[in-house]
């Protein structure tokens, strides 16, 4: 079966070589000017030296027109598929950018007007205006965020807040030491810039070179963890020199640093996060992130289940917590059907979910009923 061809709309492609037919004829015209001709001149009969250099000019326009139009209506397909994949708010700026390119360009070349024949002139004030409109769409796309801020905060396109986790985060020494941020890593939940401030890699050099064993095994362990971090795919890591020397704790040096480089914190400490949030640090906090995918119960924990069948062991039930967690009751076989407390004994993470093991309420550790 022979390939579908895509036609260029014919309405939109004869347009376009209507006006490089008239642009043909118009320099056709003015090229016969420039050798001499007269409008009194008479070649073909009655068709003056002028009018036949625009005639010539037309043809040889109308050929290359069709050339012209398909390769500008083309072009447009290409750019509104790179389009495509622009959000609205770069669109938006890289059209004001656009814009205000084009209107800088204008000012400035305007004089070029008054040396030399318009045919000359105009398309040299047409190519820079462009070449300034595509300038001014770049960096606007870029910096779309300042754009927007600038001329768009009265139309309601002032750019919206930036999520914490897609800035750069600056990493202190509890990240370092806990080692935990490799998994977090490796799982896709971050990834990017991580900076290193020259006070915490001192900190943890002067840890690993400790009298104190507990501390050196610390140190040693959160060096050897940036450093795998840095070998991590999708990871820049970047050291940064002391910004803040004349602080003298390295915590104060980390809040002053995200302050000053509009970075966020990501940090183990609390104490460091919630001093560092109210000075208007944004924070990353990975203490927080471990409460909130701690299992809903742990052991100790006292539970209300309805027991709906038999388990696999003599004596066992099962029911089901409310997010839909299996709980595997010990010697409560005889309570099937009814809602009892039990108290959890055990946690266990399979590949299919998690599996709770308890006992009745009240019934020792060990004993069987």
């Amino acid at each position: 079966m022979a390939p579908r061809i895509t036609r260029v709309p014919s309405i939109a492609l004869e347009a376009l070589r209507l006006l490089v037919v008239m642009f043909g004829a118009g320099l056709g015209f003015e090229v016969a000017k420039r050798l001499g001709a007269l409008p009194s001149d008479s070649l073909l009969g009655s068709v003056s030296g002028l009018w036949l250099g625009a005639i010539v000019g037309a043809m040889v326009g109308y050929v290359l027109g069709g050339i012209v139009a398909r390769l500008t209506l083309r072009s447009l397909d290409r750019g509104e598929k790179a389009l495509d994949g622009l959000q609205p708010e770069q669109v938006v700026a890289g059209t004001i950018g656009a814009v205000i390119g084009a209107v800088f360009a204008a000012i400035l070349v305007w004089p070029v007007f008054l040396f030399g024949p318009p045919l000359v002139v105009v398309p040299t004030f047409a190519f820079l205006v462009v070449v300034s409109s595509l300038f001014g769409f770049r960096v606007g796309r870029t910096r779309k965020d300042a754009v927007l801020g600038a001329v768009g905060s009265r139309g309601g396109l002032a750019p919206r807040a930036i999520s914490v986790s897609t800035l750069p985060r600056i990493i202190d020494t509890s990240v370092a030491i806990d080692g935990r941020i490799l998994d977090v890593v490796r799982s896709g939940f971050l990834h990017g810039r991580f900076l290193v401030p020259q006070p915490v890699i001192d900190e943890l050099q002067s840890m690993s070179d400790a009298s104190d064993e507990h501390r050196r095994v610390k140190g040693r362990r959160g060096m050897e963890v940036l450093e795998t971090l840095r070998r991590e795919q999708g990871v820049e890591l970047t050291a940064l020199d002391d910004e803040a020397p004349g602080v003298v704790e390295v915590d104060a040096k980390l809040v002053r640093m995200c302050l000053d480089r509009g970075v966020a914190l990501l940090t183990l400490d609390t104490n460091l996060a919630r001093a560092a949030s109210l000075g208007g640090v944004r924070v990353l906090n990975l203490h927080q992130l471990a409460l909130a995918l701690r299992p809903p119960v742990v052991v100790g924990d006292d539970v209300i289940v309805h027991l709906l069948k038999a388990g696999k062991e003599s004596g066992q039930a099962v029911g089901y917590l409310d997010d839909g967690t299996m709980v595997v009751a010990e010697g409560a076989r005889e309570r099937i059907g009814h809602e009892i407390a039990v108290v959890v004994t055990s946690v266990l993470t399979t590949a299919n979910g998690r599996m709770v093991f308890a006992r009745p309420a009240g019934v020792p550790m060990g004993a069987r009923r």
